[in-house]
């Protein structure tokens, strides 16, 4: 199996390194916003992931985890995908997210697809159980996913060809990882899982909320520059709102998506434009899933997990 080690030295204090990319937030919330498509985040199936579509899915970077879903019809065909994968790169488009496999080759062939036509950043999320299956894939960013455990780190510690680690970690622990020493050399994304309901919130959501995003005055910081396309064909402004159909891309482009007023609405989406958040003195720096708050209230605006209201 060929291993590509990453040029990195330093020994890694889990959630205190320099490598700790994003907490509770996806790695593009803290990047300049334009206003136009910046990634596509293409599911390739149903998902296998613990957490589901039925139960609910209370992790802070659930959108590019692996999940479970229901798909409501045939999925999309390889040519299809494929085809969305090349309007994407003449689009100018540079973030391909790769995530919800049902089939190990099927992802890794879609992601090599993607790297030889010249998409610049490819990424494919893999279940840490899965990872002895994959190899080095020029031009292809493999995002291992584990769950916090001490038998996880260690084994995270030999991957040292791996450019990412999508650890999720129960709120109450995710300050505790700066006493965690793992020996990874790539990006460490911690997603934070939540409780149902704030009544059960045991963690300072305020430290896990915090952002610096030059543009979120007129951006919303984690939708901005989004699509989301199901395996099943249907666009969404982010995969865990489900309801929020944007486009069938069974009938039409990521062209013709991207002209929908709903989606840009989502990307436009400023605390301004939410309740309370509009008058509070720390909207500009509170990043908010509203995908947590849709699965918690039933609505879009929902405030559950509000620092401020807790």
């Amino acid at each position: 199996m060929e291993k590509v080690a990453y040029e990195s030295s330093h020994v890694l204090p889990v959630g205190v390194s320099s490598r700790m990319v994003s907490v509770a937030k996806p790695p593009w919330v803290n990047k300049v916003h334009s206003g136009r498509l910046e990634r596509l985040i293409l599911q390739l199936g149903s998902g296998k992931g613990r957490f589901s579509e039925v139960t609910g899915i209370p992790r802070s970077i659930g959108c590019i985890g692996n999940n479970r879903f229901i798909l409501r019809r045939e999925p999309l065909s390889v040519e299809r995908v494929k085809e969305l994968i090349r309007e994407f790169r003449d689009l100018n488009g540079e973030e391909l997210w790769l995530t919800n496999y049902d089939n190990l080759s099927y992802l890794l062939s879609v992601a090599t697809y993607a790297a030889e036509i010249g998409i610049s950043e490819v990424y494919a999320v893999v279940l840490i159980e899965d990872i002895d299956r994959v190899e080095h894939i020029e031009g292809v960013r493999v995002v291992v996913e584990l769950e916090y455990s001490e038998e996880n780190l260690q084994r995270l510690e030999r991957l040292d060809w791996v450019y990412a680690a999508l650890i999720s970690v129960p709120g109450s622990d995710f300050r505790h990882l700066t006493g965690v020493e793992a020996n990874f050399k790539g990006d460490i994304y911690l997603d934070v899982l939540f409780p149902g309901s704030a009544r059960f919130v045991d963690f300072n959501v305020i430290e896990a909320r915090r952002v610096f995003n030059p543009s979120v005055e007129k951006y919303h910081d984690c939708l901005a520059g989004t699509l989301a396309i199901t395996a099943d064909g249907y666009a969404l402004p982010c995969p865990l709102l489900r309801n929020y159909v944007v486009a069938d891309m069974k009938e039409m482009g990521i062209e013709g998506a991207l002209k929908k007023k709903r989606l840009k609405a989502f990307w436009n989406t400023t605390k301004d434009h939410i309740g309370v958040c509009s008058k509070c003195p720390f909207k500009y720096i509170c990043h908010d899933c509203r995908a947590l708050e849709y699965q918690a209230t039933g609505e879009i605006d929902g405030m559950e997990y509000c620092p401020m209201l807790l």
